[in-house]
């Protein structure tokens, strides 16, 4: 759960979004278009939920990360009643038992992993707190139900909504350049580039099996995944229209689980 902000003129439009990681990205599954700048309330998270469990119950949920800002006494208690297992990042300041994360956790160094020795209660939740600092210094504590070996997994996979947040937006899709304001519109805008965006990122996934996109020295692919599908898929719309055919048969498939082989499909 994250959310992506911008501005049109002196009106700010402002995205909470919940999804599901696929392949070093996370797929928008519902969002809802906010009607003030700044951080969600924690009704507006709880509506969002509440809307997904209904198509996924949450036995099919590993769980949900979310960063700093989707904290709180009332949020955490409502997760765990609708039995949805929490891996989310908290202050320095949030109280720990009787004492701040950063009192708790002040000792940590850069590479090393710490948990409290027992659980805790954060938000009056008892919890696993686990923490490490981040290459720059900064003290990164978490509020989890899971193992710190688990934690850790999870919270790396946070990053990959801000991978979709940015092909969205000026790396991609230009979701920004809309001059549209009104909520829903916006919302439905919204559901379109996903639309167009799931598209993309499932052709490439299918692309990179027979044509392998480059690493570069720095580790990372030449181009994304998506914009790897999305330079196919064009190509087959402009020079290539015997292609296409095959293009919309990969278009329907369902995506297969990260590191399953492709019969093992993704169902909702």
């Amino acid at each position: 759960m994250d959310r992506t902000n911008w501005e049109h003129g002196e009106t700010p439009i402002n995205f909470l979004v919940l999804g599901a990681v696929v392949h070093g990205f996370t797929l928008p599954l519902i969002w809802v278009p906010l009607d003030q700048s700044g951080n969600s309330h924690t009704y507006a998270r709880m509506w969002l939920v509440l809307k997904l469990l209904r198509a996924l119950p949450a036995k099919r949920w590993l769980g949900l990360v979310a960063d700093r800002e989707f904290i709180g006494a009332e949020w955490f208690r409502f997760l765990r009643r609708h039995g949805i297992e929490r891996a989310i990042r908290i202050r320095h300041s949030d109280m720990l038992d009787d004492m701040n994360g950063k009192e708790w956790f002040e000792h940590v160094q850069h590479g090393r992993f710490h948990e409290t020795s027992e659980k805790v209660f954060v938000f009056g939740e008892l919890m696993r707190v686990v923490a490490t600092r981040s290459p720059t210094g900064d003290l990164v504590i978490i509020a989890t139900d899971f193992s710190a070996r688990k934690t850790w997994k999870l919270y790396k996979q946070r990053w990959s909504i801000e991978c979709t947040f940015s092909s969205f937006k000026k790396r991609g899709f230009d979701l920004e350049r809309t001059g549209m304001t009104e909520r829903s519109r916006l919302q439905r805008l919204f559901g379109l580039v996903t639309l167009a965006w799931m598209f993309c990122l499932r052709l490439g996934v299918w692309l990179s099996q027979t044509w392998p996109i480059p690493v570069l020295k720095h580790g990372r692919r030449a181009v994304s995944l998506v914009r790897h599908g999305a330079q196919h898929l064009v190509d087959a719309l402009r020079w290539k229209p015997e292609q296409f055919m095959a293009v919309l048969e990969v278009l329907i498939q369902a995506f297969c689980p990260p590191g399953a082989a492709e019969s093992e499909v993704v169902t909702y």
